[in-house]
């Protein structure tokens, strides 16, 4: 994939009072504050002032849990969120450049809701909205809504034969979800709404498509009921560990966000994204691969590791993370990036361990660090969230030639 291999994105995952689960009893954080539309349009501010690509923003269809499978009952951690998508919409008039990127599962949520609810949107930030998709195998996130029933895995093992199986039906179910969504992005043409009030026509019928969508988890007809979106497709974002969530990547996704740890594994996983991607016929288009990290920066040299000790001691025990999980300088920091771009990585997605401490430390450290090192922008262009991350606005599949 053509790039500039000086040039780097980065985006900012947000996630209650940071990814670390100690996070919230650091005397900077604000858990009187994590349910206001405040805090969330202070860290959306925080980033765009760091001319952050995009921010992506966590959420579930059940409490947060240190299992994969279910809840943990344990009250010393942050539990509860704000839906996503509308904390998204919320902050979107709040700012003028920032990617809004919020995740959604599908394994519960309807393609047809989730398709307006980006619309809009999209609609509402002009252009700079996107979505990361994500499954449940939790029982207990099914039982909120009463028409499915998911397996329970024994041990919560995902690597056994029927954890494999359940892992590989949830992101075949995902995989449609995105073409629905896709369809439904497209059913209403650039130009359908006419506003015509000489001829009473505020649409053109015609330019409204039905999708007739009918597979193995979902029969939708369609059109949409919201008019394409600016970006004629919002951004698509997956979180990929391993072989399943690669093939969602190469099939679906714009954006994929990977958990290498060292330059190595991420060599490793870009080419099976690439070979993923040419196997689903999509080999000339721009998917990017970002590496996730697990960030924990202060100035000056030491106090980051002192910081996680801390916060590892009020957690009683040492914090584990799917992602590397770096703690160190600005500087520091912007080595590992560099280094981890030589296997083809286009960008990172740097998870603040806490919030707001960590992203300050990315945007007024990092940032300026990599500025001066020549590799990230000195300032936004204007364009859609598609522009910034150089994928081309597709026109609809149902427009006329």
């Amino acid at each position: 994939m053509p790039r500039n291999p000086a040039h780097l994105h980065l985006a900012a995952a947000l996630d209650g009072a940071g990814w670390h689960p100690a996070a919230w009893r650091e005397p900077g954080a604000r858990p009187a504050d994590l349910f206001s539309a405040g805090y969330w349009a202070d860290l959306a501010a925080r980033a765009e002032r760091g001319l952050l690509d995009l921010v992506t923003i966590e959420d579930s269809l059940g409490p947060q849990s240190t299992s994969f499978t279910g809840p943990d009952d344990r009250t010393d951690l942050v539990r509860g969120r704000l839906d996503a998508v509308l904390t998204a919409a919320r902050i979107a008039p709040l700012t003028r450049h920032l990617g809004l990127v919020p995740t959604a599962v599908v394994t519960h949520t309807e393609p047809f809701h989730l398709s307006k609810a980006v619309a809009t949107l999209d609609h509402v930030s002009g252009g700079r909205a996107g979505v990361q998709v994500r499954v449940s195998a939790r029982p207990d996130e099914a039982a909120h809504f009463g028409r499915r029933e998911l397996p329970r895995v024994p041990g919560g093992r995902l690597d056994s034969e029927g954890g494999r199986a359940l892992f590989r039906e949830l992101f075949g179910e995902a995989a449609d979800a995105v073409e629905v969504v896709r369809r439904l992005w497209d059913s209403w043409e650039d130009d359908a709404v006419i506003r015509d009030v000489v001829t009473g026509r505020f649409v053109d019928r015609d330019k409204l498509h039905y999708i007739d969508f009918a597979g193995g988890h979902f029969s939708v007809k369609g059109p949409s009921i919201t008019p394409r979106p600016p970006q004629g497709q919002p951004v698509v974002a997956a979180l990929a560990h391993s072989a399943v969530p690669f093939e969602l990547v190469g099939t679906s996704a714009d954006l994929a966000f990977t958990t290498p740890h060292d330059t190595a594994q991420a060599a490793r996983t870009v080419e099976v994204i690439r070979t993923e991607q040419e196997r689903a016929g999509r080999g000339g288009e721009t998917v990017h691969v970002f590496a996730d990290l697990v960030v924990l920066l202060d100035a000056e040299p030491g106090r980051a590791a002192e910081r996680r000790a801390r916060l590892d001691a009020a957690l009683d025990a040492p914090y584990q993370s799917d992602a590397l999980v770096f703690a160190g300088t600005p500087a520091e920091l912007a080595d590992v990036l560099q280094d981890f771009a030589t296997a083809g990585l286009t960008g990172f997605r740097l998870r603040p361990a806490e919030l707001p401490y960590d992203l300050e430390a990315i945007t007024g450290g990092l940032v300026p660090e990599l500025q001066r090192r020549g590799v990230f922008r000195t300032e936004y262009t204007a364009g859609t969230l598609r522009d910034r991350l150089g994928l081309p606005r597709p026109a609809s599949r149902y427009a006329a030639a």
